[in-house]
């Protein structure tokens, strides 16, 4: 039987599902897995990615799901919650399904409260584990990224109080005359932290280290979390660690972590990190945890060796993509596809009534103000005027060859009307549409998704790239925006295109992904337009680099890689049970 989920607190029925959750010998007998595949790590297990794929190599893959949305809105679209809606769906139909999403991070955790765990019936269990560092991934990525910046600040301190002849004898490493102006790289810590977006370091006497500007972000944006994600393997980590630039050099080489030799310390401290976390539903289904990286800077999707051991382990593996389809689905079908050598069977474009009405022209909705009445009270004309944002996500699955499978995440104010309403505009843009209410219902509330979503695994769409490799990389921006987004065209700044110039005639960013970056609550660079706009231009400031993950992110506006805490952060209420052990108010 499901919980109420109208009288519980998500928090209540985690803590209520997670007294019969199953124990890892439990979860190595129902998944058919080897003693030495499944490692405990307290109320949780990681599961040895090596081992795994390496005894299931031969077996055949399952069918590849992935979850999307419409553009994101403050009212909520529940990406994660159909996630674990569709699994538990399955489970009640007797299938073998599984699926893997992002490890959030400890930043929104502590500042604005939040999950992403899901939520009602259709939930991730252990909550508090799950929003408070997991099995560790973080913590690692962390060190290992900051080890780097010790290389580098420590290198710079020795070139400057040595001759190259002692320097030669105490490091035996060549002199990288480092330029100070150039350092690239920065420090991480898993908080939102403003005070330290921009910061000096080194103060103090010759021996206290070099003295020079420098900077944090938060965790999830590092390189490393942006590698994790797209790996295939502890050999691809390897490889691209020793290939991440750090700095340049005085005469504007490229210095990598490679040239200061702390590629394999930092793999050394990642090495767990390439095994997923196992965790489930309210209803057991089990789904993976793995990765977490950012959603524009980087590709915004769990990692690829969770989706390798998962289509290996189950018959239907679900993903879920960050952010709305013109980003989340962009970058899983152009780069982590393209990466991955995975074609999925379906995409699934989670939407809700309400926040279709917000892009027909809804009123604003304001945090702790009740809702306006047009977001609970039947309202077809402001509907339909919401209806092209969705239509436009429906057509950008499309473009893959993918017939999507709307789901109707429903609210109990949606009316029949209304929800027909959608339904009909769905299918006669060539997707099929279930309505579905996990939240309330868990599994037995998304039997119609569930089916929905097998019958379309069983087409066999001609999944296609938007573009080839070939394509160069302003010619690649420019579909991306007039395709996905529906721009007339892109528009560059001098230096811009001076950069991207430049990108495109040395061959060694040819295999670089293009990593887009812009908004997630538009389908333009400006996050108050909503709707499907027409008639604008997608503005270009800059292409970033990324050189271990091989990223060229061109930026269609400025990104803070370091958020701030606010000034009611959700910190103030958590607290520890010192009877229990219990953590209090995450939730």
């Amino acid at each position: 039987m499901p919980y109420d989920a109208t009288k519980m607190e998500d928090w209540q029925i985690a803590e209520a599902a997670e007294e019969n959750m199953p124990t890892s010998d439990e979860w190595r007998e129902r998944l058919n897995l080897q003693k030495d595949e499944v490692m405990p790590c307290g109320r949780l297990c990681k599961l040895d990615f090596l081992k795994i794929i390496e005894r299931l190599k031969d077996k055949p893959d399952g069918k590849y799901i992935e979850v999307t949305a419409i553009t994101p809105t403050p009212l909520g679209e529940g990406k994660t919650t159909t996630t674990m809606g569709i699994l538990e769906g399955m489970g009640k139909r007797g299938k073998n399904a599984g699926g893997c999403i992002r490890q959030p991070s400890g930043g929104p955790t502590m500042n604005i409260k939040g999950t992403a765990a899901g939520g009602g019936n259709a939930l991730l269990i252990p909550m508090t584990e799950f929003s408070m560092g997991l099995t560790g991934d973080i913590n690692d990525i962390m060190n290992a990224h900051n080890l780097a910046m010790v290389a580098l600040t420590a290198r710079m301190q020795h070139e400057r109080n040595y001759d190259d002849e002692e320097l030669a004898k105490r490091s035996r490493m060549r002199r990288l005359d480092i330029d100070p102006t150039r350092v690239e790289m920065g420090w991480i810590m898993d908080f939102c932290a403003q005070s330290l977006r921009n910061i000096v370091i080194g103060l103090g006497g010759r021996m206290d280290g070099y003295s020079m500007q420098s900077k944090f972000s938060i965790a999830v944006s590092s390189e490393l979390m942006a590698m994790l994600s797209i790996v295939r393997d502890l050999a691809d980590l390897r490889q691209r660690m020793d290939e991440i630039t750090v700095a340049f050099d005085k005469k504007g080489n490229i210095v990598t972590t490679g040239d200061l030799g702390v590629g394999g310390a930092m793999t050394a401290w990642m090495r767990n990190t390439i095994n997923p976390t196992l965790m489930c539903t309210v209803e057991y289904q089990p789904c993976m945890v793995h990765a977490g990286p950012f959603a524009n800077i980087a590709v915004g999707q769990s990692s690829i060796i969770g989706d390798r051991i998962g289509l290996k382990m189950f018959d239907y593996h679900v993903t879920e993509s960050g952010f709305a389809a013109d980003i989340g689905f962009e970058k899983f079908w152009n780069v982590k596809c393209r990466f991955s050598g995975l074609k999925p069977h379906v995409s699934v474009l989670t939407t809700t009534i309400r926040a279709l009405k917000m892009h027909g022209g809804g009123p604003k909705v304001v945090a702790g103000l009740p809702l306006p009445d047009s977001y609970t009270k039947e309202d077809l004309g402001l509907l339909e005027k919401g209806l092209p944002n969705m239509l436009h996500h429906i057509n950008t699955i499309r473009t893959s060859e993918i017939n999507p499978v709307v789901c109707i995440n429903s609210f109990h104010t949606d009316t029949k009307e209304e929800i027909a309403m959608v339904r009909k505009a769905a299918e006669a843009a060539g997707a099929r549409c279930a309505v579905s209410s996990h939240w309330a219902n868990g599994g037995d509330g998304a039997l119609e998704l569930a089916d929905a979503v097998m019958e379309a695994c069983e087409d066999k769409p001609d999944f296609k790239f938007l573009y080839p490799t070939e394509m160069k990389l302003r010619e690649r921006v420019d579909k991306i925006a007039k395709v996905v987004y529906g721009a007339d065209g892109v528009s560059w700044t001098p230096d811009a295109e001076a950069k991207a110039k430049m990108l495109e005639n040395d061959p060694k960013y040819d295999d670089y992904a293009t990593m887009m970056v812009k908004t997630h609550l538009s389908l333009t660079h400006d996050p108050a337009i909503k709707g499907v706009p027409k008639g604008w231009t997608l503005p270009i400031r800059d292409v970033l680099i990324y050189s271990g993950a091989k990223f060229l992110c061109p930026c269609a506006g400025t990104i803070s890689l370091m958020p701030g805490t606010s000034s009611d952060p959700a910190f103030r209420k958590v607290d520890i049970d010192t009877k229990t052990g219990k953590v209090q108010g995450l939730f």
